[in-house]
């Protein structure tokens, strides 16, 4: 990365940052609930939620995953629906505040009768409403966060883990790192919760020979100039970044001021480059220094991912999305990686909900759910059975290029959240077409 003089750009990144998606609340033991309702589920509709932060300090890494899901369920609605039903997607904004979330979701469970929690985003906001949801006996579906809490069916059955989780990634990041980069000084910069700690027991299992430096950063406070000196000291020419997006942005910003040009390694809940690009470019105009080469600062970022990428021109579901995005959502935001998260989650659940058939209710959605291997826009397995609510587990290691498609360094590999080995794995991803998400025109 190239050394830039921006340094109002880095305290105007600064002052609009703050929260992320880490951070443990606390819990009780879930106790569960009568499944055999249809609660949320009429002749011709189902009704389902989420609580996500469409305003806030978090709104502009987060935001866009709800409009990607609308859009899917529109497609979905105006082809016929599921199985003669039109899916109705109620989205409650929490701005990200742990005690927001707790009023919307009761509001969604109890006002509106919902038949399904879908993608509520956050750890220490969706912790704070696990008990509620399992107790009340609503299925708690992919929710967006990589922690490890929702992979628990013993004390939380109802709920359903999506994106690979912190520590199975980390492994993977730090397996990469130790065979591509074994003589790299790495250095840690992370967010200090629990998406900071488990993504280092993964790195941990790898890397703990090489890292050299690990700098926390406290969700809220903006000025992370002293732990990228401190890396910069440490001599880290490699830093893997447990970061969301705010302050990856930052971390990039900082980096290039102080002329430190480090290969930085983000994980994919900081990686979105659409996302990335338009906060530095925000940064930077909020700044005066509307100059800013943020394209090129984001070229050579690793990442890793396991979901369909928006500069995958030829991939069938980035196709599908991109057609989706142009119909369903259009001027109102650029198609990004961020939104395609949401796209999946809703064809993930248009998908459970279609096989199912027409006697739907939260019984025979969970039974249908674990009943099988899900495959569908995914690049990796997705584990949803009885014994294992993990959701993706693992991913692939890509390297940004700017005005390309991404650079895969490593194709997926797979592996668990304790001291298991990292493997390949064989899956047969089907195209759009060959997977059943909706009734049909």
């Amino acid at each position: 990365m190239r050394s830039w003089k921006i340094p109002m750009a880095v305290a105007v990144a600064a002052a609009m940052l703050a929260t992320s998606c880490g951070g443990a609340g606390e819990t009780d033991d879930g106790q569960g609930a009568d499944l055999d309702v249809s609660t949320g589920v009429t002749d011709d509709s189902i009704v389902i939620g989420t609580h996500h932060p469409l305003t806030g300090p978090a709104a502009p890494g987060y935001s866009q995953i709800s409009v990607g899901a609308q859009a899917v369920f529109d497609y979905v609605n105006d082809n016929g629906g599921v199985n003669g039903r039109r899916i109705d997607y109620r989205v409650e904004d929490d701005g990200y505040d742990p005690t927001r979330t707790v009023e919307v979701t009761r509001k969604l469970v109890l006002e509106d009768e919902i038949f399904a929690m879908l993608g509520g985003l956050g750890t220490p906001t969706h912790s704070k409403v696990i008990d509620f949801l399992n107790d009340e006996g609503v299925p708690d579906l992919f929710v967006s966060s990589g922690a490890l809490m929702w992979n628990d069916p013993g004390q939380y059955p109802l709920s359903y883990g999506f994106q690979v989780d912190y520590t199975k990634e980390a492994k993977i990041q730090g397996q990469f790192i130790a065979e591509e980069f074994p003589d790299a000084r790495v250095g840690y910069f992370y967010q200090n919760d629990d998406y900071g700690s488990d993504s280092r027991e993964g790195l941990g299992q790898y890397l703990s020979e090489q890292i050299v430096a690990e700098e926390p950063y406290e969700s809220g406070i903006t000025d992370i100039a002293p732990q990228i000196s401190a890396l910069q000291e440490a001599e880290a020419d490699v830093v893997v970044c447990a970061c969301v997006p705010n302050y990856m942005a930052l971390a990039i910003l900082e980096s290039a001021r102080i002329g430190y040009e480090p290969q930085f390694v983000v994980s994919s809940s900081g990686s979105d480059s659409t996302t990335l690009i338009g906060m530095l470019e925000s940064f930077a105009a909020e700044a005066g220094e509307e100059d800013l080469p943020a394209e090129t600062l984001l070229d050579g970022l690793i990442s890793t991912g396991y979901l369909p990428q928006v500069n995958m021109e030829d991939d069938p579901w980035t196709q599908l999305y991109t057609e989706i995005h142009a119909e369903y959502v259009g001027d109102e935001a650029p198609l990004s990686n961020t939104m395609i998260y949401g796209m999946v989650q809703a064809t993930m659940f248009a998908q459970v909900a279609k096989a199912v058939g027409p006697d739907l209710n939260r019984q025979s959605l969970l039974g249908a759910l674990e009943s099988r291997e899900w495959s569908g826009p995914g690049t990796v397995p997705f584990a949803s059975g009885a014994d294992d609510h993990g959701g993706f587990a693992g991913a692939s290691v890509t390297r940004f290029r700017a005005g390309e498609e991404p650079e895969v360094l490593q194709e997926a590999r797979v592996t668990d959240s304790g001291g298991g080995e990292i493997t390949g794995f064989d899956l047969e991803r089907p195209a759009p077409d060959e997977v059943e998400f909706f009734d049909g025109a």
